[in-house]
Protein backbone atom coordinates (compact mmCIF):
# COMPACT_ATOMS: atom_id res chain seq x y z
CA UNK A 1 0.00 0.00 0.00
CA UNK A 2 1.13 3.10 -1.19
CA UNK A 3 2.44 5.65 1.97
CA UNK A 4 2.08 9.42 1.77
CA UNK A 5 5.65 10.07 0.85
CA UNK A 6 5.82 7.79 -1.72
CA UNK A 7 2.53 9.46 -3.32
CA UNK A 8 4.01 12.67 -2.80
CA UNK A 9 7.11 11.87 -4.93
CA UNK A 10 5.17 10.01 -7.08
CA UNK A 11 3.14 12.93 -8.10
CA UNK A 12 6.24 15.82 -8.19
CA UNK A 13 7.90 13.32 -10.48
CA UNK A 14 5.46 13.08 -12.48
CA UNK A 15 4.86 17.33 -12.73
CA UNK A 16 8.50 16.87 -13.92
CA UNK A 17 8.23 14.52 -16.69
CA UNK A 18 4.49 16.44 -17.84
CA UNK A 19 6.84 19.22 -17.97
CA UNK A 20 9.88 18.12 -20.10
CA UNK A 21 7.23 16.68 -22.33
CA UNK A 22 5.76 19.96 -22.51
CA UNK A 23 9.17 21.43 -23.48
CA UNK A 24 10.29 19.13 -25.97
CA UNK A 25 7.04 19.36 -27.85
CA UNK A 26 7.84 23.27 -27.54
CA UNK A 27 11.45 23.47 -28.66
CA UNK A 28 10.28 20.37 -31.90
CA UNK A 29 7.50 22.61 -32.98
CA UNK A 30 9.79 26.05 -32.73
CA UNK A 31 12.80 24.22 -34.77
CA UNK A 32 10.44 23.01 -37.06
CA UNK A 33 8.56 26.39 -38.07
CA UNK A 34 12.75 27.84 -37.98
CA UNK A 35 13.59 25.77 -40.34
CA UNK A 36 10.13 26.31 -42.90
CA UNK A 37 11.25 29.66 -42.62
CA UNK A 38 14.85 29.03 -43.71
CA UNK A 39 14.10 26.99 -46.28
CA UNK A 40 11.22 29.72 -47.59
CA UNK A 41 14.04 32.19 -47.57
CA UNK A 42 16.71 30.11 -50.00
CA UNK A 43 13.93 29.47 -52.34
CA UNK A 44 13.51 33.66 -52.47
CA UNK A 45 16.91 34.14 -52.59
CA UNK A 46 17.31 31.80 -55.73
CA UNK A 47 14.35 32.57 -56.85
CA UNK A 48 15.48 36.05 -56.99
CA UNK A 49 18.54 35.28 -58.82
CA UNK A 50 16.78 33.52 -61.49
CA UNK A 51 15.59 35.68 -64.65
CA UNK A 52 12.08 33.68 -65.33
CA UNK A 53 10.33 33.02 -61.96
CA UNK A 54 7.51 31.62 -63.52
CA UNK A 55 9.81 28.43 -64.78
CA UNK A 56 11.79 28.67 -61.87
CA UNK A 57 8.44 27.64 -59.84
CA UNK A 58 7.01 25.23 -62.47
CA UNK A 59 10.41 23.42 -63.12
CA UNK A 60 12.67 23.53 -60.07
CA UNK A 61 10.85 23.83 -57.49
CA UNK A 62 8.98 21.01 -57.94
CA UNK A 63 12.08 18.69 -58.93
CA UNK A 64 12.74 20.40 -55.11
CA UNK A 65 9.78 18.94 -54.01
CA UNK A 66 10.35 15.17 -55.18
CA UNK A 67 13.95 14.50 -54.26
CA UNK A 68 13.13 16.47 -50.65
CA UNK A 69 10.08 14.16 -50.48
CA UNK A 70 12.04 10.72 -51.62
CA UNK A 71 14.79 11.38 -48.83
CA UNK A 72 12.40 13.17 -46.07
CA UNK A 73 8.77 11.74 -46.39
CA UNK A 74 5.81 14.07 -46.35
CA UNK A 75 5.63 17.53 -46.11
CA UNK A 76 8.02 18.80 -49.04
CA UNK A 77 5.12 19.08 -51.79
CA UNK A 78 5.36 22.02 -53.61
CA UNK A 79 2.01 23.45 -52.10
CA UNK A 80 4.00 23.31 -48.81
CA UNK A 81 7.29 24.63 -50.27
CA UNK A 82 5.31 27.64 -51.65
CA UNK A 83 3.91 28.30 -48.05
CA UNK A 84 7.44 28.12 -46.70
CA UNK A 85 8.42 30.88 -49.52
CA UNK A 86 5.19 32.76 -48.27
CA UNK A 87 6.52 32.50 -44.81
CA UNK A 88 9.14 33.99 -45.05
CA UNK A 89 8.02 36.73 -47.45
CA UNK A 90 5.31 38.11 -45.23
CA UNK A 91 7.67 37.50 -41.70
CA UNK A 92 11.23 38.60 -42.90
CA UNK A 93 10.71 42.16 -41.71
CA UNK A 94 10.12 40.72 -38.08
CA UNK A 95 13.25 38.58 -38.01
CA UNK A 96 16.23 39.96 -36.57
CA UNK A 97 19.25 38.77 -38.32
CA UNK A 98 22.56 37.55 -36.60
CA UNK A 99 26.11 37.36 -37.95
CA UNK A 100 28.15 34.14 -37.91
CA UNK A 101 30.38 34.25 -35.20
CA UNK A 102 34.63 33.76 -36.43
CA UNK A 103 34.72 30.57 -34.32
CA UNK A 104 31.87 28.75 -35.75
CA UNK A 105 32.36 30.23 -39.00
CA UNK A 106 35.16 27.83 -39.82
CA UNK A 107 32.99 24.45 -39.10
CA UNK A 108 30.68 25.67 -41.83
CA UNK A 109 30.62 24.73 -45.54
CA UNK A 110 30.67 27.35 -48.37
CA UNK A 111 27.03 26.86 -48.99
CA UNK A 112 26.18 27.45 -45.21
CA UNK A 113 28.73 30.56 -44.35
CA UNK A 114 25.36 33.05 -44.50
CA UNK A 115 23.75 35.15 -42.00
CA UNK A 116 21.05 33.42 -40.42
CA UNK A 117 17.55 34.78 -38.73
CA UNK A 118 16.57 34.53 -35.26
CA UNK A 119 12.41 34.53 -34.80
CA UNK A 120 10.07 34.42 -32.08
CA UNK A 121 8.00 31.82 -33.66
CA UNK A 122 5.93 31.08 -30.86
CA UNK A 123 3.01 29.15 -32.99
CA UNK A 124 2.93 25.54 -34.54
CA UNK A 125 3.28 25.78 -38.23
CA UNK A 126 -0.46 25.11 -39.14
CA UNK A 127 -0.83 28.25 -37.11
CA UNK A 128 0.98 30.29 -39.25
CA UNK A 129 -0.59 28.10 -42.20
CA UNK A 130 -3.54 29.58 -41.41
CA UNK A 131 -2.22 33.43 -40.09
CA UNK A 132 -0.67 33.91 -43.71
CA UNK A 133 -4.67 33.69 -45.02
CA UNK A 134 -5.41 36.90 -43.30
CA UNK A 135 -4.31 39.91 -44.24
CA UNK A 136 -2.91 43.11 -42.26
CA UNK A 137 -3.46 44.22 -39.31
CA UNK A 138 -5.87 41.48 -38.73
CA UNK A 139 -2.66 38.69 -39.04
CA UNK A 140 -0.96 40.37 -36.74
CA UNK A 141 -4.35 40.43 -33.86
CA UNK A 142 -4.92 37.23 -34.14
CA UNK A 143 -1.56 35.90 -34.17
CA UNK A 144 -0.60 37.86 -31.15
CA UNK A 145 -3.96 36.70 -29.25
CA UNK A 146 -3.40 33.21 -29.97
CA UNK A 147 0.20 33.66 -28.59
CA UNK A 148 -1.38 35.59 -25.71
CA UNK A 149 -4.27 33.16 -24.76
CA UNK A 150 -2.45 29.81 -25.72
CA UNK A 151 -5.15 28.90 -28.51
CA UNK A 152 -4.67 25.66 -30.24
CA UNK A 153 -5.71 25.79 -33.93
CA UNK A 154 -9.34 24.89 -33.22
CA UNK A 155 -9.77 28.09 -30.88
CA UNK A 156 -8.32 30.21 -33.62
CA UNK A 157 -11.11 29.22 -36.32
CA UNK A 158 -13.57 29.72 -33.80
CA UNK A 159 -12.46 33.17 -32.78
CA UNK A 160 -11.82 33.67 -36.61
CA UNK A 161 -15.34 32.51 -37.19
CA UNK A 162 -16.82 34.55 -34.46
CA UNK A 163 -15.29 37.76 -35.76
CA UNK A 164 -13.63 38.50 -33.03
CA UNK A 165 -11.39 41.08 -34.73
CA UNK A 166 -14.38 43.03 -36.11
CA UNK A 167 -15.99 43.02 -32.36
CA UNK A 168 -13.60 43.90 -30.41
CA UNK A 169 -11.39 46.41 -32.97
CA UNK A 170 -13.12 47.47 -36.27
CA UNK A 171 -16.33 48.08 -33.81
CA UNK A 172 -14.60 51.02 -32.02
CA UNK A 173 -12.91 52.07 -34.98
CA UNK A 174 -15.17 55.53 -35.44
CA UNK A 175 -12.42 58.04 -36.44
CA UNK A 176 -10.12 55.31 -38.07
CA UNK A 177 -8.05 54.37 -35.91
CA UNK A 178 -7.38 51.15 -36.17
CA UNK A 179 -4.13 50.80 -35.02
CA UNK A 180 -5.00 52.82 -31.47
CA UNK A 181 -7.82 50.23 -31.09
CA UNK A 182 -5.36 47.52 -31.61
CA UNK A 183 -3.09 48.55 -29.00
CA UNK A 184 -5.75 49.49 -26.43
CA UNK A 185 -7.41 46.34 -26.54
CA UNK A 186 -4.24 44.43 -25.76
CA UNK A 187 -3.66 46.82 -23.15
CA UNK A 188 -6.42 47.69 -22.05
CA UNK A 189 -6.80 51.43 -20.71
CA UNK A 190 -10.11 51.32 -19.29
CA UNK A 191 -13.39 49.05 -19.26
CA UNK A 192 -14.60 49.64 -22.68
CA UNK A 193 -11.56 48.23 -24.17
CA UNK A 194 -12.10 44.87 -22.81
CA UNK A 195 -16.26 44.57 -23.00
CA UNK A 196 -17.29 43.06 -26.22
CA UNK A 197 -20.50 43.32 -28.10
CA UNK A 198 -22.11 40.59 -29.31
CA UNK A 199 -20.47 37.72 -27.06
CA UNK A 200 -21.07 34.48 -29.19
CA UNK A 201 -21.63 31.35 -26.75
CA UNK A 202 -22.49 28.90 -29.00
CA UNK A 203 -20.27 26.63 -27.36
CA UNK A 204 -23.19 26.28 -24.60
CA UNK A 205 -25.02 23.90 -27.11
CA UNK A 206 -27.94 25.70 -26.60
CA UNK A 207 -30.73 25.67 -29.30
CA UNK A 208 -32.03 28.99 -29.94
CA UNK A 209 -35.45 27.29 -30.29
CA UNK A 210 -35.54 25.56 -27.31
CA UNK A 211 -36.90 27.42 -24.04
CA UNK A 212 -33.82 27.67 -21.02
CA UNK A 213 -33.66 29.42 -17.82
CA UNK A 214 -31.36 31.86 -16.53
CA UNK A 215 -30.49 29.29 -14.08
CA UNK A 216 -29.67 26.93 -17.09
CA UNK A 217 -27.59 29.54 -19.20
CA UNK A 218 -25.99 30.08 -16.07
CA UNK A 219 -25.03 26.67 -15.13
CA UNK A 220 -23.87 26.01 -18.81
CA UNK A 221 -21.35 29.02 -18.72
CA UNK A 222 -19.95 27.35 -16.08
CA UNK A 223 -19.91 23.63 -17.14
CA UNK A 224 -18.39 25.63 -20.21
CA UNK A 225 -16.01 28.06 -18.01
CA UNK A 226 -13.12 27.58 -20.28
CA UNK A 227 -14.31 28.74 -23.24
CA UNK A 228 -16.03 31.19 -21.37
CA UNK A 229 -13.13 32.66 -20.18
CA UNK A 230 -11.90 32.51 -23.72
CA UNK A 231 -14.99 34.40 -25.16
CA UNK A 232 -14.26 37.04 -22.55
CA UNK A 233 -11.07 37.89 -23.64
CA UNK A 234 -6.96 38.51 -22.15
CA UNK A 235 -7.35 38.98 -18.31
CA UNK A 236 -10.28 37.47 -16.53
CA UNK A 237 -10.30 34.65 -14.13
CA UNK A 238 -13.12 33.31 -12.19
CA UNK A 239 -13.83 34.54 -8.85
CA UNK A 240 -17.81 32.97 -8.38
CA UNK A 241 -21.43 32.26 -9.13
CA UNK A 242 -24.20 33.32 -7.14
CA UNK A 243 -22.13 35.64 -4.73
CA UNK A 244 -24.33 36.74 -2.15
CA UNK A 245 -24.75 40.38 0.06
CA UNK A 246 -26.82 41.30 2.40
CA UNK A 247 -28.53 44.78 3.57
CA UNK A 248 -31.60 45.71 5.53
CA UNK A 249 -32.02 41.52 5.89
CA UNK A 250 -32.38 41.52 2.22
CA UNK A 251 -30.51 39.05 0.24
CA UNK A 252 -28.85 39.60 -3.37
CA UNK A 253 -27.52 37.23 -5.74
CA UNK A 254 -24.64 38.58 -8.28
CA UNK A 255 -25.01 35.85 -11.52
CA UNK A 256 -21.46 35.76 -12.18
CA UNK A 257 -18.01 37.31 -10.71
CA UNK A 258 -14.82 37.80 -12.44
CA UNK A 259 -11.45 39.35 -11.80
CA UNK A 260 -9.53 41.77 -14.32
CA UNK A 261 -5.69 41.30 -13.59
CA UNK A 262 -4.60 43.88 -16.40
CA UNK A 263 -7.87 46.37 -15.06
CA UNK A 264 -7.11 45.77 -11.76
CA UNK A 265 -10.85 45.05 -11.14
CA UNK A 266 -13.87 43.16 -10.79
CA UNK A 267 -16.03 42.45 -12.94
CA UNK A 268 -19.80 41.55 -12.04
CA UNK A 269 -22.39 39.84 -14.97
CA UNK A 270 -25.97 39.48 -14.22
CA UNK A 271 -27.47 37.44 -17.28
CA UNK A 272 -30.93 37.94 -18.84
CA UNK A 273 -32.82 35.71 -21.07
CA UNK A 274 -34.98 38.77 -22.92
CA UNK A 275 -34.63 42.60 -23.04
CA UNK A 276 -33.15 44.52 -20.56
CA UNK A 277 -35.07 46.91 -18.35
CA UNK A 278 -34.82 49.83 -16.24
CA UNK A 279 -34.94 48.02 -13.28
CA UNK A 280 -32.21 45.85 -14.17
CA UNK A 281 -29.70 48.84 -14.67
CA UNK A 282 -30.51 49.81 -11.26
CA UNK A 283 -29.97 46.59 -9.75
CA UNK A 284 -26.58 46.58 -11.90
CA UNK A 285 -25.76 49.70 -10.59
CA UNK A 286 -26.09 48.87 -6.85
CA UNK A 287 -24.13 45.64 -7.68
CA UNK A 288 -21.31 47.72 -8.85
CA UNK A 289 -21.89 50.31 -5.84
CA UNK A 290 -21.57 47.24 -3.48
CA UNK A 291 -18.63 45.88 -4.80
CA UNK A 292 -16.79 49.59 -5.20
CA UNK A 293 -18.00 50.31 -1.01
CA UNK A 294 -17.41 46.65 0.65
CA UNK A 295 -14.95 44.60 -1.50
CA UNK A 296 -12.43 46.29 -3.62
CA UNK A 297 -9.58 47.24 -1.60
CA UNK A 298 -8.13 51.30 -2.17
CA UNK A 299 -5.73 50.37 -4.55
CA UNK A 300 -8.17 48.88 -7.04
CA UNK A 301 -10.31 50.18 -10.00
CA UNK A 302 -14.03 50.70 -9.92
CA UNK A 303 -16.06 47.89 -10.56
CA UNK A 304 -17.53 47.07 -14.48
CA UNK A 305 -21.10 45.33 -14.67
CA UNK A 306 -22.31 44.16 -17.56
CA UNK A 307 -25.74 43.12 -18.55
CA UNK A 308 -25.47 40.06 -20.76
CA UNK A 309 -28.68 39.68 -22.53
CA UNK A 310 -30.84 38.61 -25.26
CA UNK A 311 -31.78 42.29 -25.91
CA UNK A 312 -29.58 44.80 -24.90
CA UNK A 313 -32.44 47.13 -25.46
CA UNK A 314 -30.08 49.75 -27.09
CA UNK A 315 -31.80 53.13 -26.56
CA UNK A 316 -33.28 52.74 -22.73
CA UNK A 317 -29.17 51.87 -21.77
CA UNK A 318 -28.13 55.05 -23.51
CA UNK A 319 -30.90 57.46 -22.02
CA UNK A 320 -30.33 55.65 -18.80
CA UNK A 321 -26.31 55.10 -18.22
CA UNK A 322 -24.42 58.33 -17.97
CA UNK A 323 -21.79 57.92 -20.80
CA UNK A 324 -18.61 57.39 -18.92
CA UNK A 325 -20.56 54.65 -16.61
CA UNK A 326 -18.84 51.56 -15.87
CA UNK A 327 -22.16 50.04 -16.81
CA UNK A 328 -21.96 47.90 -20.34
CA UNK A 329 -25.15 46.19 -21.89
CA UNK A 330 -23.94 43.23 -24.12
CA UNK A 331 -25.96 41.00 -26.26
CA UNK A 332 -25.21 37.29 -25.94
CA UNK A 333 -25.76 34.41 -29.30
CA UNK A 334 -25.97 31.04 -28.38
CA UNK A 335 -25.51 29.95 -31.96
CA UNK A 336 -22.39 30.81 -34.64
CA UNK A 337 -23.62 33.71 -36.79
CA UNK A 338 -22.06 34.00 -40.15
CA UNK A 339 -19.22 36.51 -40.97
CA UNK A 340 -21.73 38.40 -43.29
CA UNK A 341 -24.51 38.94 -40.39
CA UNK A 342 -22.03 39.73 -37.78
CA UNK A 343 -20.55 42.55 -39.81
CA UNK A 344 -24.15 43.64 -41.28
CA UNK A 345 -24.74 43.69 -37.16
CA UNK A 346 -21.53 45.98 -36.49
CA UNK A 347 -22.40 47.91 -39.39
CA UNK A 348 -25.90 48.57 -37.73
CA UNK A 349 -23.76 49.55 -34.69
CA UNK A 350 -21.44 51.85 -36.30
CA UNK A 351 -23.92 54.03 -38.07
CA UNK A 352 -26.20 54.71 -35.29
CA UNK A 353 -23.16 55.63 -33.10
Amino acid sequence: MKNKLTTNITNTIKDLLMVARTQVVQHVNTTMVNTYFEIGKVIVEHEQQGKQRAKYNTQTLKAVSTELSSEFGKGFSVTNLERMRLFYLQYSKSATVLPISDKSEKHLSINQKTKTTENNFTLSWSHYVFLMGLDQPEREFYQKEAQINNWSLRELRRQFDSAVYERVVLSRDKKGVLTDNLKKYHSPESPQDKVKDPYILEFLGLNEANKYTETELEQKIIDHLEHFLLELGKGFTFVGRQKCFTFDDQHFFIDLVFYHRLLRCFVVIDLKLGRIKHQDIGQMQMYVNYYDRFVKTEDENPTIGILLAKDKNKTLVEITLPKQSNIFASEYKTYLPTKEQLMEQLKEQIEDA
